[in-house]
């Protein structure tokens, strides 16, 4: 099978994308010099060549991402933006039933 990424693109794949996280992602992949084509491409490629996900799925993944939306959050809150009443972070942790890391 050829390389996916420098074979001749003849076949078309559509999608639906939040508009905010399709022009995040592209702001990403720009900074890797990348197209979000390109960058897609890449993803089927490497997922091919490791026979499924080219990252690792799995609970402790999970445990990251929630930390990192936590801390996302936690900033917001912080700068003001779309805070209502403000609470500390043990109390967002706890509301929002994610473990402190």
């Amino acid at each position: 099978m050829d390389n996916i990424v420098v074979a001749p693109k003849t076949d078309m794949f559509r999608f639906r994308i939040n508009p905010e996280i399709k022009q995040r992602a592209e702001a990403v992949y720009a900074r890797n010099g990348l197209t979000l084509t390109q960058a897609l491409n890449i993803f089927i490629q490497q997922s091919i060549n490791a026979g499924g996900f080219p990252f690792q799925v799995n609970e402790e993944n999970v445990e990251l991402i929630k930390a990192r939306a936590m801390e996302r959050l936690m900033k917001e809150l912080d700068a003001g933006e779309n805070s209502g009443e403000l609470i500390d972070e043990a109390e967002a942790y706890r509301l929002l039933g994610v473990n402190e890391l």
